[in-house]
């Protein structure tokens, strides 16, 4: 198996209301990092900070979690999700993936709380941990099927 079928530099989004936590992946695709928070503001220029850090990072596919209902239906929140983040892939020009964030959010703060970091004060830390936990799911997913195809 060749390392180039595997490396792909994705960008994780945690897409809430006011904020979006963005993750990206180290060099090899194996390990999904906190990168910042975007406080979202006018779609323009959400849009024109994402499009600077697709261009440094290199960025070929956009992953943004998806916050099924534990039933495992698409609701209201989840297509408002959609809708944002279809309407960033479609003006950064990118492939857009979804991954089951169901509980991703509590992780983050449980990761948090267990470090010692007070999950108050950190909403941005916990949009970031959670986009990191989202696209390292994608990231282990895909190493699986790639794996399983060879």
């Amino acid at each position: 198996m060749s390392n180039d079928k595997l490396w792909i530099s994705a960008l994780g989004l945690d897409i809430g209301l006011k904020r979006v936590g963005l993750a990206g992946c180290d060099g090899t695709g194996l390990i999904a990092t906190g990168i910042t928070t975007l406080v979202r503001s006018s779609f323009e220029r959400d849009v024109a900070y994402l499009r600077e850090l697709v261009r440094e990072r290199r960025v070929q596919i956009l992953v943004s979690g998806l916050p099924y209902s534990l039933s495992g239906d698409v609701g209201a929140q989840a297509r408002q999700v959609q809708k944002y983040a279809r309407r960033i892939a479609s003006a950064l020009e990118l492939p857009l993936e979804y991954v089951d964030e169901r509980l991703t959010s509590v992780e983050a703060e449980e990761l948090m709380k267990t470090a010692g970091i007070s999950v108050s004060q950190n909403k941005g830390s916990i949009d970031r941990k959670a986009a990191a936990l989202i696209l390292q799911q994608w990231l282990d997913e895909r190493r699986q099927k790639i794996v399983i195809s060879h």
